[in-house]
């Protein structure tokens, strides 16, 4: 099922307001979005010399923040060229970041596996050969086959299992894409993890083994930022159905409802603030399905965190289209500048997209 027969789909089975909207050409639709270039060049700006980026405090090559980077190209339209060279920069990386080498011998990480593969065939490449590796067999060797977990990933590490719903949503993308037989397992597994209000939550149930497996037998805590990439990845799913689409249609009501009046999105859980990760991604989520007043909303919202040409008399003044994490880390960046890079390279790769939500052209109700 291609990503317009499930948002067809989608709107036949929601019962809220959301409609799919035309959307306008790409020329037109990224007309005036000058916030989401500006957002996409410094981004792009933060690669290193060998196409990803690098943790300056703990000077390591950060591939999933690198791989994230790469989706904000994908999401706003731009710089398919550097999202593609992420890609082929990250295949150098393939067995640092999916597996243990002498750190962690013979252990395989299912999340970075699912995540490093997806990536792989969104940006038009071979999953079965990343750098020499064949990442949907390495996938599919760490999906459950049979049993209650039947689709689940989960590591092969000496350190434990931390494999989450997050890396589940990858790993649905990556095999069904790649035609793998355990696609449909996974994405079953993976509906499974929405909760009876919509949301996805995050971590699995504890106990593999546990005839039900679902979050409606043990709960789980809100996640807005869970539930909005789900959400997108679900619309990269080949071959899905209706069960599939009902999730979408679930879990964009559940993200609308969400939503503070002056745009923004929390976390959610409780007592936890809005934040720009979070909105970018609930407005990038929605406006996916046709959402686009919310997805302004989200926009407009991101767009205050964001440093401006009106910003170069302060130290961000080399940090223009940069986006803070909240207000408060917007103040010290005016102050003092960026003290905690990795936090902004992380608010900016997830909200990025959203920004392209500024102009009306991008869909319409």
């Amino acid at each position: 099922m291609t990503r317009t027969t499930l948002r067809a789909t989608f709107v036949a089975l929601t019962a809220s307001a959301l409609a799919v909207s035309a959307i306008a050409p790409a020329s037109a639709a990224r007309a005036g979005a000058a916030e989401e270039k500006r957002a996409v060049q410094w981004l792009a700006g933060e690669l290193g010399p060998d196409g990803l980026m690098v943790n300056e405090e703990f000077a390591f090559t950060d591939v999933g923040l690198s791989i994230d980077a790469g989706l904000a190209l994908l999401g706003a339209g731009r710089k398919g060229a550097v999202a593609r060279d992420i890609a082929t920069a990250a295949a150098g990386e393939v067995e640092s970041y999916t597996q243990g080498g002498e750190f962690d011998p013979g252990a395989v990480y299912a999340g970075a596996t699912a995540k490093l593969a997806a990536y792989t065939v969104l940006t038009g490449g071979d999953p079965t050969d990343v750098g020499g590796t064949d990442l949907v067999a390495q996938l599919e060797g760490v999906t459950a086959d049979a049993g209650p977990s039947a689709g689940r990933i989960a590591d092969q590490s000496d350190f434990g299992d931390f494999a989450n719903t997050i890396g589940q949503a990858f790993a649905a993308t990556a095999l069904s894409r790649a035609g793998s037989s355990e696609a449909g397992a996974a994405v079953e597994f993976l509906l499974a993890q929405q909760c009876a209000d919509g949301y996805f939550r995050l971590s699995f149930t504890a106990d593999a083994a546990a005839e039900d497996q679902s979050c409606d037998a043990d709960g789980g805590q809100p996640s807005v930022d869970t539930t909005a990439l789900v959400l997108s990845q679900l619309l990269e799913v080949r071959g899905v159905g209706s069960e599939a689409s009902l999730a979408i249609s679930r879990a964009a009501g559940w993200l609308e409802s969400m939503q503070a009046e002056n745009g923004s999105f929390p976390t959610g859980v409780e007592g936890e603030a809005s934040n720009s990760n979070s909105t970018g991604l609930a407005g990038w989520a929605l406006a996916e399905v046709g959402s686009c007043g919310k997805a302004r909303k989200a926009a407009r919202w991101v767009k205050r965190l964001q440093v401006a040409p009106k910003h170069s008399e302060t130290p961000l003044d080399q940090e223009i289209g940069a986006i803070a994490f909240d207000r408060a880390a917007f103040r010290a960046g005016k102050a003092d500048g960026i003290t905690d890079r990795d936090q902004w390279r992380r608010a900016t790769a997830q909200a990025t997209a959203v920004l392209e939500n500024l102009s009306k052209a991008t869909c319409r109700r």
